[in-house]
């Protein structure tokens, strides 16, 4: 068995324990090996790869990448997992229920990949010379399939969720670490790992971004998950799920579906961004206390218009400007990434599998924005989004067809500015696989930074959302000083 393993969350670890500065800059060896002989690690069992079941005749196609798709290229995967607590009734007999389990998840994962087929494919290149060409696609068919892990902790839920900060070890629960999106030209687009605890199951999973974007993302989870629920009631055939995936990708006038970029190399836009050292920790937020901060809002802005996400967006904002002690003169930002589909004209069906992603930003300076109130702020958010619509977005591709860019993580989000991604409209918690509601969400390593927030539904719902805040470990501990931000924090 293999123990997967990462020095860096060990140094983030000697720093949860306030150890001298001196361990964290002499990386010692000796205590990175005690720890090591101490301490859980998550344990690979076995491994294998699930093609789709039958074939679609579509499924033999390539499927060409749009400009939305191909930005992703340098940006990690989506890593995203559902943790359950095991059944009661079965835990007697621990090997029985894994095993079936485990068959029953590859099963109806065979049959959704029959829906979602480019999941199973991989990245391929083409170039010429003359003319001179630079292409990149998706193989759908010529390929080992997904990659499924199976793997073991002896840890238990409580161990997980119990700590103040989200423990390193939940990034040993996703496959692909560090991993960029144009390693789908040799690594699996998409793997599933099922990690299971003392109490627990953590189902994570990790989809490369090129393929698709968070949408894409939990419409694949929530198919899976229904058609997992209808084969354990003998139903596997023309399971009803909820979303069908429209393959059929899109792409602005004059354009595709063959982009040629202007590159030679993959090393002219593949950059492997590596993260500073920060803490994470997921914030609970109330409907009433959301509901508070959506009134203060309007009310100072006098309107109607701001949403509820926004109100709590900008609040995050301020209070994280604030414990940063940025100047009063530096730039800072909230950007939130915002879903295209419905803002097309026409628009897009919310079915649509791919990438379909942008980022919108509301700019300040650090003194304006302390000096305003929430509503300030807020309305900055509000207008970001209201004025991002179809022509916006078809300027915005028009620009990147004449120079394509490729974001790079550490160049394209600044050291100032919150970034707000996923959202709490995406289906997390009506997942399941036999074993009840899940008990929380998790994310990975990827595409985290100094002022990275991920949205989550509440578990509770109602109108409740979690916020995951990855910080430096000083500004987080200002920010969990900050008055006016942890009066809106639910704590339970």
């Amino acid at each position: 068995m293999k123990a997967t393993i990462d020095y860096d969350w060990l140094y983030l670890y000697l720093y949860s324990l306030k150890l001298p500065r001196s361990y964290l800059q002499q990386k010692s060896e000796t205590f990175v090996c005690i720890w090591m002989m101490n301490s859980p690690v998550v344990r690979s069992v076995s491994e294998c790869f699930v093609k789709p079941s039958g074939q679609a005749q579509e499924s033999d196609r390539i499927c060409n990448l749009t400009p939305w798709d191909i930005s992703m290229l340098s940006l990690h995967h989506i890593q995203k997992g559902l943790l359950f607590q095991k059944p009661k009734t079965l835990v007697v007999d621990q090997h029985h229920f894994i095993e079936n389990l485990l068959e029953k998840l590859k099963h109806s994962l065979s049959l959704t990949l029959f829906h979602f087929y480019p999941l199973s494919g991989r990245l391929v290149t083409h170039k010429t010379e003359h003319p001179s060409s630079y292409t990149i696609s998706v193989d759908c068919s010529n390929s080992s399939g997904a990659r499924f892990i199976h793997a073991t902790l002896d840890m238990t839920i409580s161990d997980i969720l119990s700590p103040v900060d989200v423990p390193p070890i939940v990034h040993s629960f996703f496959d692909l670490h560090k991993a960029v999106n144009h390693d789908g030209h040799t690594m699996p687009l998409l793997s599933i790992k099922v990690t299971e605890l003392v109490d627990g199951v953590f189902i994570g999973c990790s989809m490369n971004h090129n393929i698709g974007d968070g949408t894409s993302y939990w419409n694949f989870f929530n198919a899976w998950s229904q058609i997992f629920q209808a084969q354990a009631q003998g139903n596997e055939h023309d399971v009803p799920i909820s979303c069908h995936p429209i393959h059929n990708r899109w792409f602005p006038d004059g354009c595709g579906p063959v982009i040629n970029l202007p590159f030679k190399h993959h090393d002219e836009f593949i950059s492997r961004f590596e993260a500073p050292l920060l803490r994470g920790r997921i914030f609970h937020f109330s409907s009433e206390s959301i509901a508070r901060l959506k009134e203060r809002a309007n009310s100072e802005s006098k309107t109607t218009k701001i949403s509820s996400l926004q109100s709590l967006s900008a609040h995050v904002w301020r209070c994280v400007t604030r414990a940063r002690q940025t100047a009063h003169d530096e730039r800072t930002s909230c950007k939130l990434a915002i879903n295209n589909r419905s803002r097309m004209e026409p628009p897009l069906a919310a079915e649509y599998f791919g990438s379909a992603v942008s980022v919108v930003s509301a700019d300040s300076t650090g003194g304006e924005l302390l000096e305003n109130d929430l509503g300030w702020a807020a309305w900055k958010v509000h207008l970001a989004v209201a004025n991002h619509n179809g022509r916006v977005v078809r300027d915005m591709l028009k620009e990147w067809l004449q120079h394509p860019v490729i974001y790079q993580l550490g160049v394209n989000i600044d050291s100032s500015c919150v970034m707000i991604s996923s959202s709490p409209k995406f289906d997390m918690y009506g997942n399941e696989f036999g074993m009840g509601k899940a008990v929380a969400v998790l994310s990975g390593y990827a595409n985290k930074f100094d002022g990275n927030v991920t949205a989550y539904p509440g578990r509770d719902g109602g109108g409740t959302i979690d916020f995951e805040l990855s910080l430096s470990p000083h500004v987080m501990t200002a920010l969990e000083s900050d008055e006016e931000f942890m009066q809106a924090v639910s704590l339970h």
